[in-house]
């Protein structure tokens, strides 16, 4: 059952997704994976299961070796299954607001299953939530660092789940990121740094973004004081939809005043 596990993390097949698959509740997924023997399974269950590993018995399930050509096949097989199942998506208006292609709704949707499951999960310690809330800020944060494209493109690669030389995007930059990012990552998986580099080179980094935040927030108090200046210049108390316009314009003058 331990390979079990480890082949369905490797496939990227979700607790939600192998239950739609076999046709019962999450928590029986897990029930069923709890379980020492495949054998132990409903036998309708266990031929469904095999059917989707490609294998004759759960024996095989030890030979199972996963690579790309794997995954596609697997992914195929499921695909092939939900490809009529309409349903749950036309109960989320954000998936069906008839603004998204079809594999961009089927990719939002895999997204959205992955991230419920997970929030769903015990979490005592607030490790699965701290983990989305990073997702969310790091998907933040997307369109003003490029590098973010680059790191999910590296992950999506180290993990096996897109060939090596599939560049998504502009493809020196991201050649240049990925070798530099495996580097540093064969250097943290081996330890090869010492402590001491290690420990300097987090103190530079809290320094910086300790410095991007004073900036920010300067920014932001510099914003506000001109917002309350504006506001006072034009006798309003505060910004609605009628002022708005007026109230940006007044904003914006009184800074290029201050940059004279």
């Amino acid at each position: 059952m331990g390979r079990l596990n480890e082949i369905l993390h490797e496939l990227g097949i979700s607790k939600v997704k192998l239950a739609k698959f076999l046709g019962v509740s999450r928590q029986m997924i897990y029930n069923y994976l709890e379980l020492d023997d495949i054998n132990k399974w409903p036998k309708d269950k266990k031929v469904l299961l095999l059917n989707l590993l490609g294998v004759k018995s759960p024996e095989d399930i030890d030979k199972i070796k996963v690579d790309t050509d794997y995954i596609i096949s697997v992914e195929a097989k499921i695909n092939t299954l939900f490809k009529n199942e309409n349903t749950e998506r036309e109960k989320n208006a954000i998936i069906n607001d008839g603004k998204l292609g079809k594999k961009e709704k089927e990719l939002l949707e895999n997204i959205v299953a992955i991230i419920k499951e997970g929030l769903e999960e015990e979490d005592d310690g607030g490790e699965h939530y701290n983990v989305y809330r990073y997702l969310y800020h790091f998907l933040q944060s997307m369109e003003t660092s490029k590098e973010n494209k680059y790191m999910l493109a590296y992950v999506a690669k180290a993990t096996g789940f897109v060939k090596p030389l599939e560049f998504a995007f502009d493809e020196e930059e991201q050649f240049a990121f990925e070798s530099i990012m495996f580097s540093a990552m064969t250097l943290y998986t081996n330890g090869g740094a010492s402590k001491s580099k290690i420990a300097e080179s987090h103190r530079r980094f809290v320094n910086q973004i300790e410095h991007r935040m004073e900036e920010k927030l300067s920014r932001t108090m510099e914003l506000n004081s001109a917002k309350v200046q504006a506001l006072k210049e034009l006798n309003y108390t505060g910004i609605n939809e009628k002022n708005a316009s007026e109230v940006l314009a007044k904003i914006a003058e009184i800074q290029s005043r201050k940059a004279c």
